[in-house]
């Protein structure tokens, strides 16, 4: 009898633990979706008052000028977050004695990529409503590639450091999106664009090339972590950076291209 309701508590417990869990995932995914509504919202009214050229621009650049301002929402957001967890806190730190660092999650880390998780989703619906105005077939391969990587970490708690690295790449959105919205407002001859392009080389070169590079750098020297994790979770590890990092230096040269157009122009 007594073993039998040890084994209740502990059946009861499981089920406790794996209920608050859902709640936290599904509750973080639809919270970054209805996240993502309000800024669409509170851009469109906050922009038409104080951008008298907001009511001149035709009704798709009206529902790009709010969607860029989900994107550099999201990427201020999640950018703070994932410098924070993967550098500042102890979760990922090699000096905590708590298990693998590939293995380490919280319930603070698996909500951010739950409302990271939201964003993506949303974002991509509405590149494929719109499509291909919004992005094309690399920006679906971008965010599928993401959707796959970040529903695997926060379901399983695996690989969570090496998704916030990544997720530090969107540091270079806020840049991209002020180019847009700088053209936009007619100002692609001030010098606020040209200092804008440089600031995007340099952004770009730190949060998509460097970084990549300390990503590969840190799976090898973790690799006898990495193999504790499922097959499925190495193929991630290692396939999703590595195409990341072929799409972020062909998007590179693009920058340095458009940068160098630019100059090419003023002299």
């Amino acid at each position: 009898m007594e073993i039998n309701s040890y084994q209740t508590r502990a059946e009861l417990l499981l089920r406790s633990y794996m209920l608050s869990d859902s709640f936290i995932v599904y509750s973080s995914v639809i919270g970054g979706v209805f996240a993502c509504k309000l800024v669409y919202d509170l851009s469109q009214i906050f922009t038409s008052i104080y951008f008298k050229r907001y009511a001149g621009l035709s009704k798709f650049q009206q529902v790009e000028w709010n969607n860029r301002s989900i994107s550099t929402v999201h990427a201020i957001f999640i950018t703070a977050m994932s410098l924070y967890l993967a550098f500042w806190s102890d979760l990922f730190s090699d000096d905590q004695l708590s298990g693998l660092v590939i293995m380490r999650s919280s319930t603070l880390s698996t909500s951010i990529l739950g409302v990271s998780l939201g964003y993506f989703l949303t974002d991509l619906a509405m590149i494929l409503w719109f499509y291909p105005s919004l992005g094309g077939t690399e920006y679906l391969v971008h965010h599928l590639l993401s959707l796959v990587a970040l529903s695997y970490a926060m379901l399983t708690g695996e690989a969570q450091f090496y998704v916030f690295l990544v997720l530090l790449s969107e540091a270079t959105t806020p840049g991209i999106n002020l180019r847009w919205y700088l053209d936009v407002a007619g100002l692609k001859k001030s010098k606020a664009y040209l200092i804008n392009g440089f600031m995007m080389v340099l952004v770009w070169l730190v949060a998509r090339i460097f970084l990549f590079i300390y990503v590969f750098y840190h799976f090898y020297i973790h690799y006898d972590q990495v193999k504790e994790v499922s097959s499925f979770g190495i193929f991630l590890v290692c396939v999703v950076p590595l195409v990341l990092a072929v799409m972020n230096l062909i998007w590179f040269w693009k920058i340095v291209k458009g940068l160098n157009k630019t100059l090419a122009k003023r002299n």
